[in-house]
């Protein structure tokens, strides 16, 4: 059974701290990237070996993959990894080449990067890996009026906790109305945003459809006439 031990300083005692495998042939050289990486706030372990990444990588959330090692191919090895899983993978080489970088990719890294490169170049190809791996979901954007509230992923509306039910055509106008709390939104606005068009005969459809939602949320109120204008959400 492996052990595996991260390290990490006082100043990442997170809950969720990313860990990373460094992996290079000379242990100084991997020590001096794990430093690096462990003042931005990551886990970190060292592995010296091919054999050794091989048999420890599943503890790691991300590996930098060195693809100079004195066991096993990192190409090789890198393969093996990908054929585990989506786990990511940066690999480094000594040669800025085309044929080097394309050969890493082929093998399953998500990046490849010279040997050489900088802690700050190092720090921002592995954030910008994770956002790729990891995309944070789009926040949830609820519009909150008061007891109102509009959930745009759902698309459903609950006043004082109880569902209001509406058509497709009854929320995108609520929706807009409430996505623009103090402005005035014109009836030509309303018709191309909802609607599709600029048919100025066709704007009765609006107070219908105004008329409905007032009625579904129990108030006047709720979507108030600007006359000559257009209509702002209200209150209640």
């Amino acid at each position: 059974m492996v052990s595996v031990q991260y390290r990490r300083t006082e100043k990442t005692a997170e809950p969720q701290a990313i860990r990373v495998l460094v992996v290079a042939g000379d242990h100084d050289t991997a020590e001096g990237r794990a430093h690096d990486l462990r003042r931005q706030g990551y886990c970190t372990r060292l592995a010296s070996t091919g054999a050794e990444v091989l048999r420890t990588h599943e503890h790691s959330d991300m590996i930098l993959l060195d693809l100079d090692l004195p066991d096993i191919d990192g190409l090789e090895v890198c393969r093996s990894i990908r054929a585990s899983g989506d786990k990511p993978i940066i690999t480094l080489t000594g040669r800025d080449t085309e044929l080097d970088r394309v050969l890493a990719l082929q093998a399953g890294a998500d990046d490849c990067v010279v040997r050489s490169c900088g802690p700050r170049e190092m720090t921002a190809r592995i954030e910008a890996v994770l956002r790729r791996a990891h995309p944070r979901p789009a926040p949830i954007r609820i519009l909150s009026i008061g007891p109102l509230h509009v959930d745009e992923r759902t698309r459903e509306v609950r006043l004082h906790g109880e569902r209001v039910s509406l058509t497709a055509k009854e929320f995108e106008l609520l929706h807009i109305l409430a996505s623009n709390p103090g402005n005035v939104m014109s009836r030509k606005d309303l018709m191309a945003r909802v609607w599709d068009t600029d048919w100025v005969d066709s704007s009765r459809t609006i107070d219908t459809h105004v008329r409905n939602l007032r009625a579904k949320l129990g108030a006047s109120t709720w979507v108030i006439t600007v006359r000559g204008v257009g209509y702002r959400i209200g209150h209640g």
